[in-house]
C-alpha cells in the first residue's frame, strides 16, 4: 500500500488524481488540501489553506502529490525534499523559483522526485534509456497560434482561457496562451535533467500527441506518444516504477498529423523571457515566476490586456538585481519584491 498525500486536491491535475488513486487498490489517500475549498472527508487528514508541513508530518506519507498552484506549493516540495519522500511534482513554479535550493534538499534528503507535468514526465520516461544529450518540450501554441502581435492586442480573457487540446484551471491556461508555461518548463527542465539551456528546445506542436522528445549522443531520438489526459502521467508517478492501468485508450497513429513548428517568439516574448530568467540564474527565475503570477492574475480580472502580461514581466526582469538566495526567506523577500513592482506598474 502507498500511502499519498495530495496537496491541491480540488484544482485540475488535484480531481484527476483523486480519479486515479480511487481506481488503483494499492494507492491510499491519507491527507488532502485545497487553497480555500472545504475539503471535509476526503482523507483521514485534511487542511484548507497554510503551510502543510505539520499535516505532512501527522500523514507520513509515502508520496507527496504536490499540485498546489504557483509559488504557494513551495512549501510542500521542500519538507517533501528535505524529508526523503517521493515528490510527484505538478507544481512547476515551486521548482522554477527554488530550483538551486530545492536541488540541495534533494540531495539532502535522498527522496525521488518525479515530475508529473505532462512533459517532463515524458522525458524522465525516454530518459530512463540513457542520458539525454539534448531534450525537446512540445507547445500545443494555445488558443491563438499562428496570430500576429497586433492581433492580440485586444483579446479577452475568455478568448485565451480556450485552449485546443487540453483542460486545465486558468491560470495555467494564461500560461498556455502567452508561451510562458513552455517557458516555466524550460527552466524546470534544467533544474530536473541538469541540462544547459541550449540543450533544451520548444517545438510547436498542433495537436498534442508527442509530449516530449529525448536526444541522445549516437543520434537517436526517442519521443513519448499519446492523447492528451494529464491522468496518464499523474497515474505514472504514483505507482511509479510500475506502469499501472489507465482508462485511457491506446493511441490511433492516424488520428492526426505529427506537425512541429517553430515558436514565434516575437509574438509570444514569455518564452524568450524565461530562457533569459533561466540564463541569468539567481533570483531571476523567481521573479519572472512572481511577477507572471501577479499579471496573470490581473489580466483574468480584467485590470491589463493580455499583451501587457509579457510587458509587465520584461519590466521586473529589468528592475531586479537577481542576487542569488541563500536560504527561503531570502526566496521569499525576491518573490515578494517582484511582485509589488508589478503591482505599482499597474495600479
Amino acid at each position: 500500500m502507498t500511502r499519498v498525500a495530495l496537496l491541491g486536491a480540488t484544482g485540475s491535475i488535484g480531481r484527476q488524481a483523486l480519479e486515479v488513486i480511487a481506481a488503483r487498490p494499492e494507492l491510499e489517500l491519507v491527507a488532502a488540501t485545497s487553497g480555500s475549498t472545504p475539503i471535509d472527508g476526503l482523507a483521514p487528514l485534511t487542511q484548507v489553506g497554510g503551510d502543510p508541513g505539520d499535516l505532512l508530518e501527522r500523514a507520513r506519507p509515502d508520496v507527496v502529490l504536490n499540485a498546489t498552484l504557483g509559488f504557494a506549493g513551495l512549501p510542500a516540495t521542500m519538507w517533501a525534499l528535505e524529508h526523503g519522500v517521493t515528490l510527484a511534482l505538478a507544481n512547476k513554479e515551486s521548482l522554477v523559483a527554488a530550483g538551486d535550493l530545492a536541488l540541495a534538499a534533494r540531495a539532502l534528503g535522498g527522496g525521488a522526485l518525479l515530475p508529473v507535468d505532462s512533459e517532463h514526465s515524458a522525458l524522465f520516461q525516454c530518459s530512463q534509456l540513457g542520458e539525454p544529450a539534448s531534450v525537446v518540450l512540445t507547445a500545443s501554441g494555445g488558443p491563438f497560434r499562428g496570430r500576429a502581435r497586433d492581433e492580440l492586442s485586444d483579446v479577452t480573457p475568455e478568448e485565451a482561457l480556450s485552449h485546443p487540446t487540453w483542460s486545465m484551471g486558468p491560470k495555467i491556461t494564461i500560461d498556455s496562451a502567452t508561451l510562458a508555461n513552455k517557458g516555466l518548463e524550460v527552466i524546470e527542465a534544467h533544474f530536473l535533467f541538469g541540462l544547459p539551456y541550449e540543450s533544451i528546445e520548444v517545438v510547436v506542436h498542433p495537436t498534442s500527441i508527442v509530449h516530449g522528445l529525448v536526444r541522445f549522443r549516437d543520434g537517436a531520438s526517442i519521443a513519448h506518444l499519446g492523447y492528451p489526459d494529464m491522468r496518464v502521467p499523474i497515474s505514472y508517478a504514483l505507482t511509479y516504477p510500475e506502469r499501472a492501468a489507465t482508462p485511457i485508450p491506446p493511441l490511433d497513429l492516424t488520428a492526426g498529423p505529427l506537425e512541429f513548428f517553430e515558436p514565434d517568439e516575437e509574438t509570444f516574448r514569455m518564452l524568450p523571457l524565461a530562457r533569459e530568467a533561466g540564463e541569468r540564474g539567481g533570483t531571476y527565475p523567481c521573479a519572472y515566476n512572481a511577477a507572471n503570477e501577479e499579471a496573470v492574475s490581473a489580466f483574468l480580472d480584467g485590470r491589463i490586456a493580455f499583451l501587457d502580461i509579457a510587458a509587465l514581466v520584461e519590466d521586473v526582469l529589468g528592475r531586479v538585481d537577481g542576487a542569488t538566495a541563500r536560504d527561503l526567506d531570502e526566496l521569499r523577500e525576491a518573490d515578494r519584491h517582484a511582485r509589488e513592482l508589478v503591482g505599482a506598474a499597474w495600479a
